[in-house]
Order: C-alpha cells, then structure tokens, then sequence
C-alpha cells in the first residue's frame, strides 16, 4: 500500500492507516492545505472551487470528503460529479473559480485514487505552489470557519455537454466535414468517464459509435493503462465490426490511444504525431513535448517548418516550456494532447476531434496513415524502488558513464545517441525508475533498454 506525496498532487492506494495510504484522514488533511494555500494565493475573502472526479470505486467517498472540508473552509464548491481532467479544466475558468480538484488516479488501477490540483486557469500547479502545500500539510495548521460562514455547494453535471460543445467550436474542428466522412469507430471507455465522453462527442460529429465498457461503474474490465497488452478486445472487436478505427482513453480522458483498421496499436507516441501534422498543416508553428516522447514528432514538426523543443516530464513542465516556444500544439508520448486554443491541459476529446479531422481530409486508412509517419519503436520498462536504494546516486552513476555523449539533465538523464536514445528518470507519481528507450526497430530498442536496466543494477548492487 503506496501514499505519494508530490508536487503534483497526493496519490495513493484506499484503506490501510493514514500516512501509509490514501485514507478519510489524508483525504482531508491535503484537501484543507489546499485550501488554506488558496486561500493565501488568491487573497480573495470569498472563494469558489470546482470538483470532478472519474468513476473509480473510491470516487465518491473521496469527493464527499473533499468538498466537505472545502466546504468547512468557508468555501463555495462547484460540484460536477462524474467527470473528465480535461472538463474540469476548462469549468474552472469558465465558472470564474479560484481553482480546482479532480479525484483520479489516472491510469493506475483501481485500488489508486487522487487529489489533482488546479489553479484559477485550471492549469496545474507548478512546483514551488505544490511544495507549499505539502508544507502546508505537514504543519496541520488549518482555520476552519464557523458556522455562519461555511461554504456552499451547487451541483452541476452539465459540463460534458459544454466541453463537446467547446471543441465542436474550435476553429480547426469542422463537424460537416468529419459527418461526410461517416466513420464507424469503436470506443473503449474502461467503464469510466471517458464511457460518458467519447461516445457523446463522436455522436455530436455524427460518427456511428461502438460502445466497448463504456457504462461508468468504475470495475475495470483490464488494467487501466492504455497499452497493448491490455487492449485485447478492442483490437478484436474493431476487426470483427470492420470499423475505421478504436479509440482508448484511460478513467480520466487525457490520454489517448487508437486502434487501426486492422486492430493493430497506432501507438500513444503517435497520437500526438498525427495531431500535430493536422495542426501544422493548417496553421504554421512550433510544438513541444517531452524527454521520454518519440522523436516522430520533431520529424514531423521539421517537415512542416517549426520548431521543436523537449521539456521535463509532467504536464506542467510541458506547458510552461509551450508558453515560452510558443507552441501551437503539444504534450505528451502517453498520448496526451494539449491544444492551446481550447486550453493547456491535455484532452483526449480535443485529441479526438483533431484526429478525425486529418483522417477526414487525407481520406484512406489509419494503417496507411501510421505508415506515413518516421518509424520508430519505443521499450518502455521500470524498476521497483525499495527504501535502500540511492536513485540520486545510480542516476548520477549513470550520469558519468555517459559523459561523452549528448546528455540532458533536466528530468533524471536521457543520453542522446546518433540512431536511439535512452531516458532514465524517477517517476513522479509511483514509487518506480522508469527506463524509456527509442530506436529504428523493437529489437533495439527493447536490447538498449535491457543492456541499461543491467548497468543499473549493476551500479546498485542489486
């Protein structure tokens, strides 16, 4: 049992005792230093935050406690219920709110659940923001108010509907043109909110929908993640439906994956790619992703005259980086879109929207299509931490066996190589290092991932 306490939020497994694990009492305590943090940032009297959360089991307990304490704070809450990460960031400045929470582990399974935080652009907290929250927390020093001042709570459940409405309005986004294209598309919502969502969205675009576990009642039909080895039966199913493509999203609809026509993964790394040759088609500019994403997309962004930079992994470090690039779309490999136009938090509706729009005009396969794209193959592998290990010392190590070539030490060490490259960083959010390597076939890159993951434990004495 696991409790995460970063600058990107608190996450943890359900149950157990509290400060070992995500429980009532850790619920609580991160939700009223959050509050007590906003309080001081925003140096307002009166402040209103927004709430969501995905479908998993813990979901509505961990809301009631959140919205409670917020509510104990004196503060007034917008309540959305069953939600997305991408609709809760765009209700917190549309509903003027001085910020934001949403309960999602994201792709972690169903165990894992977690306070997300938002400030009043429904961005993510930066680094010295989340650090002062822990402090917060830490010192237990809350200020709860009395009872004549005690927040309020509305409850609107309307903001899917306002989310699909905002992407049919995006200047990119033509729905005529996706409802002539008539694509049939099987969605795989893992009985989440992207069940609500997705199938809402393709419906508005007129694109007949199969529904694959998309009732929200938060038993996770596999693991949660959307990689290949889970996704079984959509591949299936998209062959057996003969359907143009299947699209996976993970319980809080920011990442994104597809499915080919012939069942086979268009790859996460590559759902950023194929947005991002629509955009830039359209309309010149730069993009941004980071150290761990493939090198596809600064191929694609070259052929189409930008600018492509890298930044730190985590969402927030991406979107500062776009801020000062410039970007017109970025994100990450995960299969994260971030379009600024609509706002800069990843979107798997956005990423949705977008896709079908390139599929629309460049008519054809999505198999033809991801043929279309540089070919590179990613090995994404980790390693279970334990208390012992020095992960400061062993990336440092590693640091200094690789001096000679193109390193970066931003965000753990990536180690640039002519024809691949490896990425070796301490997650952010499990207790694991994770070792992403990329090269020109699987076996490459699968074989520098292994020969690392030795050195590693070679270096640790593991």
């Amino acid at each position: 049992m696991t409790l995460i306490k970063s600058i990107s939020g608190i996450r943890g497994t359900i149950g157990g005792r509290p400060g070992d694990n995500l429980t009532p009492i850790d619920a609580v305590k991160f939700a009223a230093a959050y509050g007590i943090w906003l309080r001081e940032y925003s140096q307002k009297e009166q402040l209103k935050v927004v709430i969501g959360r995905d479908a998993r089991l813990s979901g509505e307990m961990i809301q009631n406690l959140v919205v409670s304490t917020l509510v104990g704070l004196g503060m007034d809450v917008i309540d959305l219920g069953l939600s997305t990460t991408p609709t809760v960031e765009i209700a917190v400045p549309l509903e003027k709110a001085d910020g934001g929470i949403i309960l999602t582990a994201s792709h972690n399974p169903k165990q894992w659940n977690a306070l997300k935080l938002l400030n009043e652009k429904g961005e993510f907290l930066d680094a010295k923001q989340g650090q002062k929250i822990l402090e917060i927390a830490e010192m237990e020093d809350f200020d709860f108010a009395e009872v004549d001042d005690l927040g309020t709570i509305t409850k609107n459940d309307a903001y899917i509907d306002i989310h699909i409405d905002e992407v049919l309005n995006l200047s990119l986004v033509e729905a005529d043109t996706i409802r002539n294209a008539k694509f049939k598309v099987v969605v795989d919502g893992v009985n989440s909110t992207g069940g609500i969502a997705i199938p809402k969205l393709l419906e508005a675009l007129g694109v007949e929908v199969i529904k694959l576990y998309c009732d929200p009642t938060g038993y996770f039909p596999h693991n949660p993640e959307p990689l290949k080895e889970h996704l079984t039966d959509i591949c299936q199913l998209v062959v057996q439906e003969k359907a143009d493509f299947g699209i996976v999203v993970d319980p809080d609809v920011d990442r994104l994956a597809f499915i080919s026509d012939e069942g086979e993964m268009f790859g996460e790394e590559y759902t950023l790619v194929a947005c991002a040759d629509y955009v830039l088609g359209r309309t010149k500019g730069n993009t941004v992703s980071n150290l761990s994403s493939s090198r596809a997309l600064r191929d694609v962004t070259q052929k189409h005259g930008g600018v492509y930079e890298a930044a730190a992994v985590g969402e927030v470090n991406v979107v500062i980086k776009m801020k000062e690039n410039k970007a017109i779309i970025g994100g990450e490999g995960n299969g994260g879109i971030i379009y600024p136009e609509s706002h800069y938090g990843r979107d798997s509706l956005v990423g949705t929207a977008l896709f079908l729009m390139l599929m629309a005009e460049r008519g054809g396969t999505v198999t033809e299509l991801r043929a279309s794209y540089p070919s590179y193959f990613m090995s994404k592998k980790k390693i279970e931490l334990t208390p012992d290990l020095d992960v400061d010392g062993i990336l440092k190590a590693m640091e200094e066996k690789y001096k000679h070539e193109d390193i970066s030490t931003i965000d753990g060490v990536k180690i640039d190589f002519p024809e691949n490259w490896v990425h070796l960083r301490k997650s952010n959010t499990e207790p694991i290092i994770r070792i992403y390597t990329e090269a020109k076939s699987q076996s490459e890159a699968d074989m520098l991932a292994e020969r690392i993951i030795s050195e590693i434990k070679e270096v640790a004495g593991i």
